[in-house]
């Protein structure tokens, strides 16, 4: 019974997130006059569709991707409405909104979560982790606090990479294989760099030492944070994209859908009561949702990323590149992707049996 929950809690999340991609790209277009022929949720066989104006509209059966297919897209036409016709910047807006969406939707969701939460987090030092000594008196048991940090300080960047939020700030110190930082607060209005901080919690013989300040709840300070968390969390899967380019992680860290549903499984057992399970899934969405987004900006032929340079190449020299061009290297593009995939899938299965 669990597996199947966590089956359909998996689909309920894929479809969010790739319906509001798609959706981002379709209202887009429709907003630039532009024919949408096809919308689509899903791969593979038709489920359900229906037909409305010049658009058909369909739900598909594998959950891992969907469509919006524009009249002159990836092939000439002689329609006023389609794509092709239109002026460059409105072809760069239809082609960005999908990952637009996507990143939309992890700030509200990181403002929902934010919204149920006693106080609004901030990168501020509240106090520091202690401890009793042997003669009975409280003392510090927080090497950072040794080290020269102080409470009231806000944490504005650690070696020179800004942070935005306790997303930024716990990945920063967990990933990093350092003993010590140079950390930039503010203190007393005035930025000052502390070198050589360790973070050491004696109790706990773990880096975090220190906990932050709550701000009141209120509109501002829940979008504020939701704002800046959404760009922390942007941050850290473009750090993550770069390490793997630069082999600090393999292609065996990577998981598909499938692992990715084992990943979904764990999240929504994570957490005494059903308010933090909830909470422990939507924190995943709004990672995966981020990674959608970001992933689908980088130019490797297939993704939006590479539909974006072509047009401005175009704007550049205003001409536009040969459509049968273009198409051979989304084409082709695609099918490294599927197959890039299907490896991982592979993998991913490997993992589950042993």
């Amino acid at each position: 019974m669990q597996h199947i929950v966590t089956l359909l809690i998996a689909i309920l999340i894929f479809g969010l997130i790739i319906g509001i991609h798609e959706f981002g790209h379709f209202i887009v277009a429709k907003l630039n006059h532009i024919q949408v022929n096809q919308f689509a949720i899903g791969m593979g066989p038709k489920i359900l569709h229906f037909q409305k104006g010049d658009t058909e509209y369909s739900l598909r059966l594998f959950p891992i991707g969907g469509f919006c297919a524009m009249e002159g897209e990836d092939q000439s036409s002689d329609n006023p409405n389609a794509f092709e016709k239109k002026a460059v910047w409105r072809r760069m807006t239809v082609v960005l909104a999908g990952a637009f969406m996507n990143l939309v939707l992890g700030f509200l969701l990181i403002a929902i979560l934010i919204s149920t939460a006693a106080k609004v987090p901030s990168t501020t030092i509240a106090k520091f982790a202690s401890d009793t000594n042997a003669a009975g008196e409280t003392v510090t048991a927080a090497e950072s606090e040794r080290s020269g940090l102080q409470v009231g300080d806000k944490i504005v960047a650690i070696d020179g990479s800004h942070i935005f939020s306790t997303t930024d700030l716990i990945y920063k110190l967990q990933t990093t294989d350092k003993a010590s930082y140079d950390v930039t607060v503010k203190r007393n209005g005035a930025k000052l760099t502390i070198e050589n901080v360790t973070f050491h919690n004696d109790k706990t013989d773990g880096l975090l030492d220190f906990a932050v300040q709550g701000k009141a709840k209120n509109p501002v300070t829940v979008i504020s944070y939701a704002a800046k968390d959404t760009v922390a969390t942007a941050k850290l899967i473009w750090m993550s994209l770069i390490e793997l380019v630069t082999g600090k992680y393999s292609l065996q860290d990577l998981s598909g859908p499938v692992g990715t549903v084992s990943v979904i499984e764990q999240a929504a057992s994570t957490g005494e009561t059903i308010l933090e399970r909830v909470q422990s899934v939507m924190n995943l969405t709004i990672f995966i949702t981020v990674n959608v987004g970001v992933f689908n900006l980088l130019p490797i032929p297939g993704l939006d990323g590479s539909r974006f340079v072509f047009l401005l190449v175009e704007a550049i020299r205003r001409k536009p590149i040969a459509k049968n061009r273009e198409a051979m290297v989304h084409l082709i593009g695609m099918a490294v992707l599927f197959l890039f995939m299907i490896l991982v899938t592979v993998q991913d299965v490997g993992r589950f049996f042993q």
